[in-house]
């Protein structure tokens, strides 16, 4: 086992442990937006750092290991500041109205959403090419779940993918196709895990839209219909 000590709590776990993980066993609460238990975990985000006695910058615990003897703090007010300025930085650039957990973060560490009024918006137009699912990437924040598990972490579809480059870069599919000419094979294990509802079912988009069950169902029938003419 691997003794450490998690905000002075002594905790034992096994050899391997992510910190996120010991941190969890200790009782500790470190919040996560890129990560997903189902996921490869890549600390894109950055919200899980902590602080680490001896390291000269902030460790992503959803990927570093425990060590024998390690120090760890997960609320100290430089961990909390870093985490807060993440969220500003994200709510200045997405449309994070859909997403109520990263909302709930920004409330508990009192981020300003205003902060960075002159930051470029990362606005696309709503892709509606299938009859299962929407994409709206003006809501997504690139946390690489559903590209994850599109391709090795599940599906091995690899329909989708990352296209363009620093702060344009964007979820795509290969040449910017439809999604029914991609290899999509429309399993919604991409909709199941994205933080921000960038990606959500066709009828429940619909839905929200104002339109009522029946006009949702009718809809459907006639944009089926629409697309089987488009495909002969």
């Amino acid at each position: 086992m691997t003794n450490l000590l998690v905000n002075n709590t002594p905790i034992s776990v096994e050899p391997g442990t992510t910190i996120l993980h010991a941190a969890q066993q200790a009782g500790a609460d470190v919040p996560t937006i890129c990560y997903h238990e189902a996921c490869t975990a890549n600390a894109l985000c950055r919200m899980c750092v902590v602080e680490v006695e001896g390291a000269r910058t902030l460790v992503p615990a959803c990927v570093a290991k425990v060590s024998e003897g390690m120090k760890v703090q997960t609320e100290t007010p430089r961990v909390e500041r870093s985490r807060r300025t993440i969220l500003e930085m994200l709510s200045s650039a997405v449309d994070l109205s859909e997403a109520p957990e990263i909302q709930a973060q920004m409330q508990a560490f009192g981020a300003n959403a205003e902060r960075f009024p002159e930051a470029e918006r990362r606005d696309y137009p709503l892709f509606n090419d299938n009859p299962m699912f929407v994409r709206d990437y003006s809501k997504c924040i690139m946390c690489w779940r559903c590209v994850q598990v599109c391709g090795e972490d599940a599906q091995y579809a690899f329909a989708i993918g990352i296209d363009g480059r620093g702060y344009h870069s964007h979820i795509g599919t290969f040449a910017n196709r439809p999604m029914p000419e991609s290899t999509c094979v429309f399993c919604g294990q991409c909709v199941g895990v994205c933080p921000t509802n960038a990606l959500q079912p066709e009828r429940e988009f619909l839905l929200q839209k104002g339109h009522t069950p029946d006009e949702v169902i009718e809809l459907t029938r006639v944009e089926q219909r629409r697309r089987k003419r488009i495909e002969r």
